[in-house]
């Protein structure tokens, strides 16, 4: 019994020793996160010993004094999904974001096995998960995030004559999977990032059949909803193909969206609206605002846009540089280097088609097919996804501006 008496002083001394080992106050600019279960563990012999043990570990507090957890990511501002587990069990779960101070229970309340399990999710970069026991010496994680291993570079949009097509590009092959929404289509782009330059392209699309896009980063996987126009649900085929673009080393991922006739009323259309293209529409003034047009736009992505591609524009293209021609002096298209082709000749009419970008009056005749063909309302966008399918609405509509400008000053020296 006196020995008994003698470790019960013994442990009424150590727990009023003052702690050696007590946390630090959290930073007023953390996100506290209080992780305390409702029940304690049970007790075991830890309990009776941890006195004991205090003494190797410089006073009472690490058994004693409060449990706090610093928790950093890189790059700061994550979600942190925070579990407290004992014996297999979920007994608390909470929420915060990072940088972020966890409360724990000190370690003499804690069982043995008692974990914790940080969860940390950002946009644009994968998912990590770390485990700490609640019962350790470790005061401080740092959860390095890496990017997610594909990413939304650009987004190309073009429509003409009744048809549509969204290309994805990314800079790794794609994993996707297409759902119905409530007002179109979910494209799931799996482990894919959004970036800026692709949100740009984004922004402002829609046309006859497309109501508009949003793109929606759900953890891991980026989510771009295809907002279908009335006249357009359960009358278009949804197509869909995959290609690689070796130049710039770009994976494609192409939705094409095709009405019920397959676009034989389209075709109709278009042809009509060739034949009404004249001299007029791309000589004089006209000339002023293709070169106006054409030197705002980058050499490469122009090219890039009107050459042969095998996209459903590419017999629209053709027919219209026909039409050129047939508007030109002798049936002949020049070039901005000078050289030119008669396009009548099969043969030399496919060479124009290679370099259209660089064929003088091509973008207004351009311009005024897709006046013949539509509404004003999708004039500007469909001009947009023949010339430059990778800019943004916005952007494009200053570039356009300028050029017409430049053509209205040209009129009025005229005058």
């Amino acid at each position: 019994m006196k020995g008994l008496g003698c470790v019960r002083a013994l442990l009424v001394i150590l727990l009023l020793l003052p702690s050696a080992a007590a946390g630090d106050a959290p930073d007023s600019e953390r996100e506290i996160i209080e992780l305390v279960p409702d029940q304690k563990a049970g007790a075991g012999s830890h309990s009776f010993l941890a006195p004991f043990w205090s003494l190797l570990r410089g006073g009472t507090g690490h058994w004693y004094g409060q449990r706090t957890l610093e928790v950093d990511t890189t790059p700061q501002g994550a979600t942190l999904d925070v579990f407290y587990v004992r014996a297999n069990f979920q007994k608390r779960f909470e929420q915060g974001e990072s940088p972020a101070t966890i409360v724990l229970p000190s370690r003499v309340e804690a069982g043995p096995r008692d974990t914790v399990t940080i969860r940390a999710l950002l946009d644009g970069y994968r998912e990590r998960e770390v485990r700490i026991r609640v019962r350790s010496r470790q005061s401080a994680v740092r959860i390095d995030l890496a990017p997610l291993p594909n990413a939304l570079v650009a987004v190309s949009h073009v429509y003409l004559a009744e048809r549509a097509a969204l290309a994805f590009l990314t800079t790794e092959a794609l994993a996707f999977r297409l759902q119905k929404s409530n007002d179109g289509i979910a494209v799931i782009l799996t482990q894919t990032a959004n970036t800026p330059e692709a949100d740009e392209t984004i922004q402002g699309v829609s046309d006859a059949l497309i109501a508009a896009l949003k793109a929606q980063q759900l953890g891991e996987d980026l989510m771009v909803n295809v907002g279908l126009t009335d006249a357009a649900r359960g009358e278009v085929e949804v197509r869909s193909l995959q290609g690689f673009d070796p130049i710039r080393g770009l994976h494609s991922f192409t939705l094409n969206l095709v009405p019920a006739d397959q676009g034989a009323s389209g075709v109709r259309r278009a042809r009509a609206a060739l034949s009404r293209i004249g001299p007029r529409h791309v000589h004089g003034c006209a000339l002023v605002f293709d070169e106006s047009l054409r030197s705002q736009l980058e050499p490469a992505d122009l090219a890039r846009a009107l050459a042969p591609k095998g996209a459903f524009t590419d017999p629209f293209l053709r027919a219209a540089m026909k039409r050129l021609g047939e508007v030109s002096p002798d049936g002949v298209v020049s070039l901005t280097d000078g050289s030119s082709y008669r396009v009548a000749a099969p043969i030399e009419l496919a060479a124009a088609g290679n370099q259209a970008a660089e064929v003088r009056g091509y973008l207004a005749l351009l311009r005024r097919f897709v006046a013949e063909l539509g509404p004003e309302l999708h004039r500007q966008e469909a001009l947009r996804g023949l010339v430059a399918p990778e800019v943004g609405s916005a952007r494009f509509a200053q570039v356009l501006d300028r050029a017409e400008a430049r053509e209205r000053r040209c009129l009025a020296d005229g005058d």
